[in-house]
């Protein structure tokens, strides 16, 4: 492949990371502004992360596979046309119940992305320290993604309304699946048959399984963290919708801005490494904003864990990369389906913790997985 082919592939799975970090971002950052026509409890936030993620789940196992053998043209090229259908039916909904198909939509095209982009990434680099800082520097355009909708939306909700806001990121994402309709993939790597009998075999091997219980306390935390900022501060710390958006916005703009960082630290220091030390600072952000008692100094606390937690996703997907070189796409399918098992079920846990106790103990259970992450590197790392 020649060096043309790979600058507009990697620019394929960074607009494809882009879409994802929009998907992320969503419901945190809308919900908010949504409440003056919508009516919806806490515990009904953590539901539509559970009807989301269950369906990025579904779909992100059954590519991880497919990926090996149809290749991964499709899913960069469809993913983003389901995400921007999903914007469209969030401006139209007129209840709780009609953001329910949208938020299933939003998951499937959100798994696809996600799913394609880190694998075509880790498959565009062999050596094992620039695929780890490869995949953190795809993280940045997740971070922009991400970045992108509570920043728009603290400067324009009063002058354009939300619904206008996410019919135009609509559009940009609608723009990204046709830009990898117009590109040449590489071919599959399985091209003769779907590898589902590795299956069980990847399950049992101790390498896998660690790494996934990893990526379930980090995923499930990146939903939790994403999706219940910007509620505490409206409803905990009674601040405006508008700069509770802001504040969010500063969040995922440290991820991008750490994950700039880690693409050049990376190709000099260990990922394991890396992964401990980050897990053990953003448990201590997290803690921070669990005791914040004012939007500053919550939005300060979560400003360090999105810095402190910025690197443990890709920089683990680059580590299981280079162990599963042959299989990456079976090897991701696997681990991300785990990783949104946990996106899945901790905000859920997290929503009716916050109704039963108050939305402050939400971050408190953050700080708890981020401290699991840093005792589960240690036999990562022996079982690599």
């Amino acid at each position: 492949m020649n060096g043309l082919s790979t600058v507009l592939l990697s620019a394929a799975a960074y607009a494809g990371m882009l879409v994802f970090g929009i998907v992320m971002a969503l419901l945190g950052a809308v919900l908010p502004a949504l409440s003056a026509r919508l009516e919806y409890s806490v515990a009904d936030i953590g539901g539509l992360f559970l009807a989301m993620n269950s369906a990025m789940l579904v779909a992100t196992l059954l590519l991880g596979v497919a990926m090996d053998r149809f290749g991964m043209k499709a899913p960069l090229m469809v993913g983003p046309c389901l995400v921007a259908l999903a914007l469209v039916l969030i401006a139209r909904a007129a209840s709780y119940a009609a953001l329910l198909p949208a938020v299933i939509c939003l998951g499937v095209g959100g798994g696809a992305v996600n799913g394609a982009s880190n694998t075509l990434v880790a498959d565009l680099h062999d050596d094992p320290r620039r695929k780890n800082a490869a995949l953190n520097l795809l993280g940045v355009f997740f971070g922009v993604g991400a970045l992108l909708l509570p920043f728009t939306l603290g400067a324009l909700l009063n002058t354009a309304g939300v619904d206008r806001l996410l019919h135009a990121t609509a559009a940009l994402c609608g723009l990204t699946g046709l830009f990898a309709l117009s590109l040449r993939f590489p071919e599959p790597k399985q091209p003769r048959r779907l590898p589902l009998d590795r299956m069980p075999r990847f399950l049992r091997m101790p390498a896998v399984l660690l790494m996934g219980c990893l990526l379930f306390f980090q995923s499930g935390n990146e939903f939790l963290l994403g999706g219940y900022f910007s509620t505490f501060i409206t409803r905990g710390l009674g601040e405006t919708a508008e700069k509770a958006s802001y504040l969010l916005a500063g969040y995922w703009a440290s991820i991008m801005l750490a994950r700039i960082a880690l693409s050049r630290v990376l190709i000099r220091v260990s990922g394991h490494a890396v992964v401990g030390l980050s897990a053990i600072l953003a448990a201590f952000g997290s803690s921070w904003v669990a005791a914040a008692d004012s939007p500053a100094i919550a939005g300060a606390g979560m400003v360090l864990t999105g810095a402190a937690l910025a690197g443990i996703f890709p920089t683990m997907l680059g580590l299981a990369g280079a162990r599963f070189r042959d299989h990456s796409g079976a090897a991701f399918g696997i681990l991300i389906t785990i990783g949104l098992c946990g996106g899945m079920l901790m905000p859920w846990l997290a929503g009716h913790l916050a109704k039963a106790a108050g939305l402050r103990w939400v971050f408190v259970q953050a700080a708890a997985s981020f401290l699991a992450i840093a005792l589960l590197i240690v036999p990562v790392k022996r079982a690599a």
